[in-house]
């Protein structure tokens, strides 16, 4: 199915760009979300018109998205959540929480925008990816902690390996080691 791309989709075009998608992917994603017209001449004709609109709409959006974008940069969210004693969480943080968490901080994201592939189902300190508008894209670092002291320690100890040029594998061996921390399961 031919399409006429309204804005820049990844992996796919710029806009005003005619392609080729998959029908599903046009009937259920980019129709509905007001991101592409079914490619016809009377479609052609009205996008043709309704270009320098569409431009600037586009270019609108994509400076709110780098003005976000500016005040996500280096920015770390602490999610505090229970636990068990080997760092599992008793539930899962998912990008809905993420979103949340964001917008409590006063960044205006939306739970659509988070990269999250898997929920994060364990204590720890990840780099999540935020995709604001077309290109427009910044990593935001989320500590999941059981309380805003230990992910203070946890942002410290991260600190502290990086300065040292020190490998995760080593870190987690000395920690284990010393008591600090058990052992990870392997998969068997």
């Amino acid at each position: 199915m031919q399409v006429i791309l309204l804005e820049r989709v990844d992996n796919l075009g710029q806009l005003g760009e005619v392609v080729n998608v998959k029908p599903g992917f046009a009937r259920n994603f980019l129709l509905p979300r007001k991101k592409a017209l079914r490619a016809s001449k009377d479609n052609l004709a009205y996008f043709e018109t309704k270009r320098a609109e569409l431009e600037a709409l586009n270019q609108k959006r994509r400076e709110e998205a780098m003005g976000i974008s500016g005040k996500l940069e280096g920015f770390k969210l602490v999610l505090v959540r229970q636990a068990g004693e080997g760092g599992q969480l008793y539930g899962s943080v998912t990008a809905r929480d993420i979103a949340d968490g964001l917008n409590e901080k006063k960044h205006k994201v939306d739970r659509s925008q988070v990269v999250l592939h898997n929920p994060i189902k364990a204590l720890g300190v990840y780099p999540v990816a935020i995709h604001l508008y077309g290109d427009v894209k910044q990593t935001v670092e989320i500590t999941v902690a059981r309380s805003t002291e230990e992910a203070d320690l946890k942002a410290a100890q991260a600190a502290s390996m990086l300065e040292r040029g020190e490998d995760a594998a080593k870190f987690i061996e000395r920690e284990v080691a010393e008591g600090r921390a058990e052992a990870p399961a392997t998969a068997a």
